[in-house]
């Protein structure tokens, strides 16, 4: 009799109620873990079949519990879910946030939170009814730290329109598209109280509940938040609960109620679920029980800060001994690397200098053996042109008897023979040509020494000079008539004329610079106008004076630091002041040391 009473086929309801408050990388929202609480009671004094609420979730839990409840929506007429917490729209795209986001990038959205679209596929098996309520709609803090990796991706604020696919489907937002919903005051939402408030009335239809939803939101937030549902339903009635029968038989025990609320709290065994529990039922039995659960709650938090604390300082111990450990291996590291670098640059330079020296003395020997090839061959030529003309005077005076005629032209066969070849040059002894060749550089102004047949490294200098400024590559440590047919060849000065302080050249001469009145010699060599004051000189200064006077122009021609010339074949000019005239090497044979001006 009593299965008879009661319906024939009860429709099948379940809901998931999700809340998420202890965000890690945002600060903690304070109301959904008590708007969870209180809407999931909602839904069991409504008598749904299955009421799963779970508070404050990670990505992965999440995506859990959506699969779970996916299944048990098959064989359900109607599926509901209710979610509190943060969610953000990205370019059009509604996505919820776990607790464990941190967003850092707009990019991150899309691996570390889940779309609305995935809780309307949950829903979607349902039979007759597919609800999503959405208080998520709060203004999100990640938006406002969040990188954007790409400038035309837009974040709005709050969430987006959303127009579900499926029939007999309605999604509730908070607030409408494009505006933040409000915590309120108290300790539920204004959204989460009206819907506590209307949905749970027996035979009243889903629009018409949301419809009173949205007036006492408004009325509540001052005109401010306006809830807005977005779907359509039939033309039938919908309500979430249906009207009850008139009851004729015993009355329920009013203790159930409170029996079911605190099974609840037992089965969420979290400290907000046990102080929604007090706030409803703060005296009596199950009150005192419930007081007992939050002490053995707070003595766990006590125990598992304590436990953290612990584990915390052990970390820091280790870390330290590993920190220290690894800077002594990064300073023997460093010192170790320091090493070879050194050792490397060593190597480096001593494989420079020893390649230089192997290139040098390679150069040395190509020098030695073309001189000696060309001694040779010019001692071999000079040999045989002496012999022929040896045979060919023995000739002549063998023929002398016959034609006496031919005495008078001997001497000019000779000098015709002189004429053709250049074997009588080679004749002479080597004193006598480095002679010739030393008076022929102090003609071309390579040489100021005398000409006294001496090849020394004075003379060597000279044909340096020669060779650099005539363009020539003529041996400079042996004397050759090659050499004195180029200088002979040079009709004028080659090497420039370099001439002492107070002198300056003048053709092939250095002339003594002379000033008019009033002006005297300057450091430059020039003629610079003498300043009017003169400091009174003793008699100690004149005679100072005119020793360093005729000492400097008894000196000799050398370089000094100043007031000397230069020239060359583009002409003469003073050394630079501050400058001095030495020696440099040669561009093409380093061996070879030349005049150069040289300024430090």
């Amino acid at each position: 009799m009593g299965l008879a009473c009661g319906p024939a086929h009860a429709d099948r309801r379940v809901a998931l109620i999700i809340g998420n408050s202890a965000y890690k990388s945002a600060p903690k929202l304070g109301n959904p873990v008590n708007d969870a609480t209180l809407v999931g009671g909602m839904f069991k004094k409504a008598g749904f079949d299955s009421v799963d609420v779970r508070l404050d979730l990670s990505a992965s839990e999440m995506r859990r519990m959506l699969r779970e409840f996916a299944g048990r929506a098959r064989d359900a007429d109607m599926a509901v879910i209710y979610y509190a917490g943060h969610g953000i729209e990205l370019d059009g795209n509604n996505y919820l946030i776990p607790t464990d986001a941190t967003l850092e990038t707009d990019g991150d959205v899309l691996d570390e939170t889940i779309p609305v679209e995935r809780a309307l596929f949950a829903v979607e098996p349902a039979k007759q009814l597919r609800l999503i309520i959405l208080d998520a709609c709060r203004d999100n803090p990640f938006s406002k730290t969040m990188k954007r990796t790409l400038a035309s991706r837009a974040i709005g604020r709050g969430l987006a329109k959303v127009e579900p696919t499926s029939p007999n489907t309605m999604i509730a937002f908070a607030a409408k598209a494009g505006s933040t919903a409000s915590d309120g005051d108290s300790r539920n939402s204004p959204f989460a109280t009206a819907l506590v408030e209307h949905l749970p009335k027996p035979g009243l239809d889903l629009r018409k509940a949301f419809g009173f939803v949205r007036d006492d939101v408004l009325k509540a937030t001052s005109y401010k938040q306006e809830p807005y549902v977005y779907g359509s339903l039939g033309g039938d009635d919908v309500p979430l609960v249906p009207t009850r029968p008139i009851a004729t038989g015993p009355q329920a025990n009013p203790q159930d109620a409170v029996r079911r609320d605190y099974e609840l709290a037992l089965q969420l065994a979290t400290r907000d679920g046990w102080e929604a529990f007090l706030a409803q039922y703060p005296d009596g039995f199950y009150s005192n029980l419930a007081k007992g659960q939050l002490n053995k709650i707070a003595a766990e938090e006590t125990r598992a800060a304590a436990e953290q604390k612990a584990k915390a300082a052990e970390q820091e111990k280790t870390r330290l001994i590993a920190e220290r450990a690894q800077k002594a291996e990064q300073e023997k590291a460093v010192a170790a690397a320091k090493a070879a670098e050194e050792a490397r640059i060593a190597a480096e330079k001593k494989k420079e200098i020893e390649q230089a020296r192997a290139e040098a003395a390679e150069r040395e020997r190509k020098v030695a053996e073309a001189a000696a090839a060309k001694a040779l061959a010019e001692k071999q030529a000079a040999e045989k042109v002496k012999a022929e003309l040896a045979a060919k005077q023995a000739a002549e005076k063998a023929e002398q008897p016959a034609k006496p005629t031919a005495d008078r032209q001997i001497p000019e066969a000779e000098q015709k023979v002189a004429a053709l070849s250049p074997a009588p040059a080679s004749t002479l002894s080597a004193a006598d040509l480095a002679k010739s060749v030393q008076s022929e550089l102090r003609r071309v102004g390579c040489l100021s020494a005398a000409a006294d047949g001496d090849w020394s490294a004075t003379s060597q200098r000279s044909l340096t000079l020669f060779n650099k400024y005539a363009g020539t590559q003529f041996d400079v440590k042996l004397v050759s008539v090659d050499a004195l047919d180029a200088l002979k060849a040079k009709p004028g000065r080659v090497c420039p004329l370099v001439c002492n302080f107070g002198f300056k050249a003048d053709g092939d001469q250095c002339v003594k610079i002379t000033c008019r009145a009033g002006y005297r010699v300057g450091d430059d060599n020039e003629c610079e106008k003498i300043p009017e004051k003169k400091p009174v000189a003793t008699r100690e200064d004149s005679r100072r004076r005119d020793a360093d006077r005729k000492q400097t122009e008894a000196a000799p021609s050398a370089p000094q630091a100043s007031g000397q010339m230069i020239c060359n074949n583009a002409g003469c000019r003073p050394i630079a002041k501050g400058c001095r005239l030495g020696t440099t090497n040669h561009p093409a044979t380093p061996t070879i040391k030349i005049p150069a001006e040289i300024c430090n």
